[in-house]
């Protein structure tokens, strides 16, 4: 980890600006009633239904990531009702097809998670019996540890500050999770390479991305970079109630892992960069 990313604050954050990340909810503004709106009907619209528990950490994580997100740059989304619709339910649209995968109560790994979307909510949501949030960046990380920790009564969820090429290289990591999400990390290409060393054979990665000729042509760009790191051939799920619940375009692309991914993958940044087909 880059060194100025070790600290869980910013560097030069006052004691003011300290004293106002809270880890406790009831340290933080009441919800703005909208986001329950937006998100009561999303959810009837998918016909997901949420326990107690589930709804009670979802809404936990969005009040802490309002009050954090004044002071550290977690989410571009500021208002309730843009983070309802915009993290929240866009990551819930994807637990019918994640559950449709096949594993019983999966455990669930969530690359890039930043300010933890989609990882915590489909955790909670699907739910999964062990989960894991993973950000490099110091300050992320020190959110995702708040978040994780509200929601402890529901899931153990573990923060890993760390990055995925690291995570792949230890033997407790590598190819011991189910499902592997990734939202917004990168091409098909990169979140194969960075996600299916992490899968278990029979699992699955699962990226969230935006319809369109430029999301045909990065799968087609990664067929060789998929097969090459163990997976089947990337496919492309469709989300019909995208554009009901205001998130036109978005859809999942879905990859099998088949077979063991060989040594020496994934590779690192650089060598990604230099050759982006093995």
């Amino acid at each position: 980890m880059d060194a100025r990313d070790r600290s869980s604050l910013p560097r030069h954050a006052s004691p003011q600006s300290r004293a106002a990340l809270p880890r406790d909810v009831a340290a933080t503004p009441a919800m703005d009633p909208i986001f329950d709106e937006v998100l009561e009907r999303g959810l009837n619209d998918l016909a997901l239904k949420l326990d107690a528990g589930a709804r009670a950490a979802i809404d936990t994580h969005v009040r802490l990531l309002m009050a954090w997100n004044e002071h550290v740059n977690l989410s571009g989304l500021r208002t309730a009702e843009q983070i309802a619709r915009g993290h929240v339910l866009d990551s819930l649209i994807a637990v019918p097809a994640m559950r449709a995968l096949g594993a019983e109560r999966p455990t669930l790994l969530d690359l890039g998670s930043g300010g933890g979307f989609p990882g915590l909510p489909v955790a909670v949501a699907l739910p999964a019996r062990r989960a894991a949030l993973v950000d490099s960046i110091g300050k992320k990380a020190a959110f995702l540890e708040a978040a994780a920790a509200a929601a402890k009564d529901v899931i153990a969820i573990e923060v890993l500050a760390e990055r995925a090429e690291d995570l792949a290289e230890k033997p407790d990591q590598r190819e011991g999770w189910d499902i592997v999400t990734a939202r917004a990390v990168g091409s098909v290409a990169e979140v194969a390479e960075l996600g299916l060393p992490l899968v278990r054979v029979g699992g699955h990665v699962v990226a969230w991305k935006l319809a369109g000729p430029g999301l045909n042509a990065e799968i087609a760009a990664a067929v060789r970079i998929v097969r090459a790191v163990g997976g089947e051939r990337a496919g492309l799920v469709e989300l019909p109630l995208a554009d009901k619940l205001g998130l036109p375009g978005h859809c999942l692309v879905v990859i099998e892992k088949i077979r063991p991914t060989p040594d020496g993958y994934p590779r690192a940044p650089g060598e990604r960069r230099r050759r982006p087909l093995p």
